[in-house]
């Protein structure tokens, strides 16, 4: 019956040996016989998403914002892009009104002709539209969007973000929108610096390389 019906399940043959001639048989028991290439599969073909972003992991870009707060009290928005394969913080900028158009040149900025990737991943937000898509795919690039209230499935970025505010923002205040770039690109090189199996959570009660006199608030941190 498998084969002259390769649309019938197991659940389908046991109904119709019960209905056409009475015989009670479980579709587990049905499946057993049946051979391995009929009948519809229940599982998926097609690979999972996250083996797909490991497979891939050196032709793909995840990008997102996080927020922060300045010494006044202003809301600034810190749009980060970074490879997956390497872990590597391609482009940040900053910005207090975040548009689609910003965020498609800080694209601009960073994909090149030479060797674009080939996939980005990014979430559901309006800043992403349909016309930052349209433009990204004629750069060269597929979106891969993020299900709805799903941040695990842009584990990379959130990481990244984690790491920010751990190793930055934690003890830092920027008073303005400069400062908070220069900020960023201050902990950009030692994450970028650290391989990835590293925990970047650990706190540190001093700053090297700071230059005297910038425009940062200094928050103690104590055990």
């Amino acid at each position: 019956m498998a084969n002259e019906n390769l649309t019938w399940g197991e659940e389908r043959i046991a109904a119709e040996l019960l209905l056409k001639l009475g015989i009670r048989v479980s579709p587990r028991t049905v499946r057993r016989y049946m051979p391995d290439d009929v009948g519809p599969r229940r599982y998926p073909s097609s690979q999972r998403r996250m083996t797909f972003v490991r497979n891939h992991a050196h032709a793909v870009l995840a990008c997102d914002f996080f927020v922060t707060v300045t010494a006044s009290f202003r809301v600034l928005y810190v749009f980060v892009i970074m490879e997956v394969g390497t872990r590597r913080i391609t482009h940040f900028n900053v910005t207090a009104h975040p548009t689609a158009e910003w965020t498609l040149q800080q694209f601009r900025e960073t994909i090149t002709g030479e060797r674009p990737p080939g996939f980005i991943i990014h979430d559901r937000d309006s800043v992403y539209s349909s016309g930052l898509d349209f433009a990204l795919k004629a750069m060269g690039l597929s979106v891969l969007k993020t299900p709805f209230r799903a941040p695990q499935a842009n584990a990379f970025c959130e990481r990244l973000v984690g790491s920010i505010r751990r190793e930055c923002l934690d003890f830092l205040i920027p008073l303005n929108e400069r400062r908070r770039a220069e900020n960023s690109q201050g902990v950009g090189g030692p994450l970028q610096q650290r391989p990835p199996t590293l925990q970047l959570g650990a706190r540190s009660t001093r700053t090297k390389g700071r230059r005297q006199g910038e425009a940062a608030l200094w928050i103690p941190y104590s055990e």
